[in-house]
Protein backbone atom coordinates (compact mmCIF):
# COMPACT_ATOMS: atom_id res chain seq x y z
CA UNK A 1 0.00 0.00 0.00
CA UNK A 2 2.94 2.34 1.01
CA UNK A 3 4.49 1.37 -2.51
CA UNK A 4 1.48 2.71 -4.27
CA UNK A 5 0.60 6.10 -2.47
CA UNK A 6 3.91 6.72 -2.74
CA UNK A 7 6.19 5.50 -5.65
CA UNK A 8 3.35 4.89 -8.11
CA UNK A 9 1.65 8.61 -7.10
CA UNK A 10 4.40 10.82 -6.59
CA UNK A 11 5.53 9.36 -10.42
CA UNK A 12 1.84 10.20 -11.74
CA UNK A 13 1.86 13.61 -10.52
CA UNK A 14 5.01 14.54 -11.29
CA UNK A 15 4.84 13.63 -14.40
CA UNK A 16 1.56 15.50 -14.20
CA UNK A 17 3.36 18.38 -13.39
CA UNK A 18 5.81 17.57 -16.43
CA UNK A 19 2.57 18.26 -18.55
CA UNK A 20 1.70 21.31 -16.95
CA UNK A 21 5.28 22.65 -17.62
CA UNK A 22 4.51 22.07 -20.47
CA UNK A 23 1.18 24.27 -21.18
CA UNK A 24 2.93 26.85 -19.06
CA UNK A 25 6.00 26.71 -22.26
CA UNK A 26 2.91 26.91 -24.59
CA UNK A 27 1.48 29.84 -23.15
CA UNK A 28 4.35 31.61 -22.51
CA UNK A 29 5.66 30.81 -26.23
CA UNK A 30 2.02 31.86 -27.38
CA UNK A 31 1.71 35.12 -25.15
CA UNK A 32 5.50 36.41 -25.63
CA UNK A 33 6.15 36.32 -22.01
CA UNK A 34 9.45 35.12 -21.05
CA UNK A 35 9.41 32.02 -19.06
CA UNK A 36 11.37 33.19 -16.65
CA UNK A 37 8.34 35.70 -15.22
CA UNK A 38 6.01 32.69 -14.79
CA UNK A 39 8.90 30.89 -12.68
CA UNK A 40 9.45 33.30 -10.31
CA UNK A 41 5.48 34.09 -9.82
CA UNK A 42 4.34 33.31 -6.40
CA UNK A 43 0.67 33.61 -5.38
CA UNK A 44 1.67 35.62 -2.33
CA UNK A 45 4.58 38.01 -1.37
CA UNK A 46 5.72 35.19 0.97
CA UNK A 47 5.07 32.31 -0.54
CA UNK A 48 7.80 30.66 -2.61
CA UNK A 49 7.50 31.16 -6.12
CA UNK A 50 7.31 28.26 -8.77
CA UNK A 51 10.39 27.21 -8.97
CA UNK A 52 10.83 26.34 -5.42
CA UNK A 53 7.32 24.54 -5.90
CA UNK A 54 8.48 22.22 -8.24
CA UNK A 55 12.33 21.48 -6.22
CA UNK A 56 9.53 20.65 -3.11
CA UNK A 57 8.01 18.71 -4.83
CA UNK A 58 10.67 17.00 -6.13
CA UNK A 59 12.38 16.83 -2.54
CA UNK A 60 9.56 15.77 -1.34
CA UNK A 61 9.19 12.84 -3.81
CA UNK A 62 12.69 11.53 -3.37
CA UNK A 63 13.14 11.98 0.09
CA UNK A 64 9.69 10.30 1.20
CA UNK A 65 10.57 7.20 -0.25
CA UNK A 66 14.13 7.14 0.74
CA UNK A 67 13.15 7.72 4.73
CA UNK A 68 10.52 4.84 4.14
CA UNK A 69 12.81 2.23 2.84
CA UNK A 70 15.65 3.25 4.45
CA UNK A 71 17.74 4.82 1.42
CA UNK A 72 19.10 7.84 2.36
CA UNK A 73 22.25 7.43 1.31
CA UNK A 74 21.00 6.63 -2.72
CA UNK A 75 18.98 9.95 -2.92
CA UNK A 76 19.82 12.03 -5.81
CA UNK A 77 21.53 15.51 -4.62
CA UNK A 78 20.50 18.59 -6.15
CA UNK A 79 21.53 21.62 -4.85
CA UNK A 80 18.37 23.96 -5.75
CA UNK A 81 20.60 26.14 -8.43
CA UNK A 82 17.36 26.02 -11.14
CA UNK A 83 16.12 28.84 -13.18
CA UNK A 84 15.26 27.64 -16.31
CA UNK A 85 12.59 25.60 -17.10
CA UNK A 86 14.87 23.03 -18.55
CA UNK A 87 16.90 22.38 -15.24
CA UNK A 88 13.66 21.72 -13.81
CA UNK A 89 12.73 19.26 -15.86
CA UNK A 90 15.73 17.71 -15.59
CA UNK A 91 15.39 17.45 -11.66
CA UNK A 92 12.22 15.94 -12.10
CA UNK A 93 13.47 13.36 -14.71
CA UNK A 94 15.65 12.62 -12.19
CA UNK A 95 13.65 11.89 -9.49
CA UNK A 96 11.39 10.04 -11.88
CA UNK A 97 14.64 8.06 -12.46
CA UNK A 98 14.99 7.19 -8.92
CA UNK A 99 11.73 6.53 -7.73
CA UNK A 100 11.71 3.62 -10.98
CA UNK A 101 14.21 2.05 -8.81
CA UNK A 102 11.75 1.12 -6.38
CA UNK A 103 9.64 -2.08 -5.53
CA UNK A 104 6.55 -2.96 -3.65
CA UNK A 105 9.14 -5.49 -1.85
CA UNK A 106 11.26 -2.38 -1.16
CA UNK A 107 8.03 -1.01 1.35
CA UNK A 108 7.98 -4.21 3.07
CA UNK A 109 8.42 -2.84 6.91
CA UNK A 110 7.75 0.91 5.62
CA UNK A 111 4.78 1.47 7.43
CA UNK A 112 7.04 0.56 10.71
CA UNK A 113 9.98 2.17 10.76
CA UNK A 114 10.59 5.73 12.65
CA UNK A 115 10.94 8.84 10.82
CA UNK A 116 12.37 12.03 11.58
CA UNK A 117 14.08 14.83 10.70
CA UNK A 118 15.90 17.82 12.10
CA UNK A 119 12.89 20.51 12.69
CA UNK A 120 11.06 17.26 14.06
CA UNK A 121 13.41 17.94 17.40
CA UNK A 122 13.79 14.40 17.60
CA UNK A 123 10.25 13.52 17.91
CA UNK A 124 9.15 10.85 15.29
CA UNK A 125 5.90 9.79 12.85
CA UNK A 126 5.59 5.67 12.17
CA UNK A 127 6.59 5.25 8.21
CA UNK A 128 2.29 5.10 8.00
CA UNK A 129 1.77 8.10 9.91
CA UNK A 130 4.61 10.00 7.75
CA UNK A 131 3.17 8.72 4.23
CA UNK A 132 -0.14 9.75 5.13
CA UNK A 133 0.22 12.68 7.63
CA UNK A 134 3.20 14.47 5.30
CA UNK A 135 4.44 13.43 2.36
CA UNK A 136 1.41 12.65 0.39
CA UNK A 137 -0.09 15.68 1.65
CA UNK A 138 2.94 17.86 0.99
CA UNK A 139 3.24 16.78 -2.56
CA UNK A 140 -0.05 17.25 -3.53
CA UNK A 141 0.48 20.72 -1.50
CA UNK A 142 3.83 21.68 -3.58
CA UNK A 143 1.95 20.69 -7.16
CA UNK A 144 -1.02 22.20 -6.48
CA UNK A 145 0.55 25.60 -5.90
CA UNK A 146 2.60 25.27 -8.99
CA UNK A 147 -0.58 24.85 -10.62
CA UNK A 148 -2.19 27.85 -8.90
CA UNK A 149 0.64 30.12 -9.59
CA UNK A 150 0.50 29.53 -13.71
CA UNK A 151 -3.64 29.02 -13.90
CA UNK A 152 -3.18 33.02 -11.85
CA UNK A 153 -0.59 33.69 -14.62
CA UNK A 154 -3.39 32.88 -17.36
CA UNK A 155 -1.77 29.42 -18.36
CA UNK A 156 -4.72 26.92 -19.66
CA UNK A 157 -5.16 24.39 -17.43
CA UNK A 158 -7.99 22.55 -15.62
CA UNK A 159 -8.18 19.47 -12.90
CA UNK A 160 -8.18 17.37 -15.54
CA UNK A 161 -4.10 18.53 -16.07
CA UNK A 162 -3.62 18.17 -12.60
CA UNK A 163 -5.27 14.78 -11.86
CA UNK A 164 -3.96 12.92 -15.12
CA UNK A 165 -4.93 10.00 -16.60
CA UNK A 166 -7.32 7.67 -15.11
CA UNK A 167 -7.69 4.35 -15.21
CA UNK A 168 -11.36 4.10 -16.05
CA UNK A 169 -12.99 0.84 -16.70
CA UNK A 170 -15.57 -0.45 -18.84
CA UNK A 171 -18.49 -1.79 -17.44
CA UNK A 172 -18.96 -5.54 -19.06
CA UNK A 173 -22.64 -5.97 -19.71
Amino acid sequence: MLYDLTVVQFSKMLNNLNHILDKAEAFAALKKVDMAVLLNSRLAPDQFNLIRQVQIACDTAKIGVARLTGNMDTVPKHDDSETTLAELRQRIASVLKYLEGFSEADFGHADKVHVSQPRWEGKYLTGYEFAIEHAVPNIYFHITTAYAILRHNGVEVGKKDYLGAMPYKVPVL
